[in-house]
């Protein structure tokens, strides 16, 4: 069998209510995940009867209790905190906005720290500010130009000493401190309030559709 069949099923005992999105595949164990969104899913092999995938939830059923309660909680605070809908024409002014503004950054930082670098890329994603592929190529995120300065030069140094440390090893963590010293600030800042951003854009998205 290939592809992946998708379903909604109820949860199972000790959960009194509540649906779990059942997905099956070809993989050989059973796994459970629970997303930003305060939603479970859960994929399991072809071959795994209803029953096992009920027993494999109520086992981890405090697991799952304490994630979902710990994404509500998150979607709390982000409504708390929500910014109107960024919808695609501002995403293509954020987007223009990047081309002109990060280049510069990236090759005064890149100039500094004393490294090179491929091509740039702006892109509107959904998880990443910014990346480096091992041929030194950058990505990076739009909505950085809806964010505060700091926080952008931090991204920008965070790829570039990947350059240095294509991991992020304590060796790697030192290089950043070396041109960002407050960069646990700004680190900070972006877990805090970078979902805020995705899920402006996103709800932007979902009203034209």
């Amino acid at each position: 069998m290939t592809g992946k069949i998708e379903e909604t099923r109820k949860l199972p005992a000790p959960f009194t209510e509540g649906e779990y999105q059942l997905i099956r595949s070809s993989r050989r164990t059973i796994a459970v995940e629970v997303t930003r969104d305060a939603r479970m899913i859960v994929r399991a092999p072809y071959r795994a009867t209803q029953k096992a995938v009920d027993y494999f939830i109520s086992e981890h059923a405090d697991w799952i209790e304490a994630h979902l309660a710990k994404m509500r909680t998150r979607q709390n605070i982000l409504a708390a905190k929500s910014i109107p809908p960024i919808d695609p024409a501002e995403i293509r002014y954020l987007a223009n906005r990047a081309v002109q503004e990060i280049p510069p950054r990236v090759e005064r930082y890149a100039h500094i720290i004393g490294v090179t670098y491929g091509r740039i890329t702006i892109r509107n994603q959904t998880s990443v500010w910014g990346s480096c592929t091992a041929k030194g190529n950058l990505n990076f995120n739009c909505l950085l130009m809806k964010m505060p300065s700091d926080v952008v030069d931090y991204v920008i140094v965070h790829e570039l000493c990947h350059r240095r440390q294509m991991n992020h090893s304590a060796l790697f963590w030192a290089e950043v401190a070396k041109y960002c010293p407050n960069y646990q600030e700004e680190r900070k800042w972006l877990r805090d309030n970078g979902a805020i951003y995705i899920q402006a854009m996103n709800e932007g998205l979902r009203r034209i559709v």
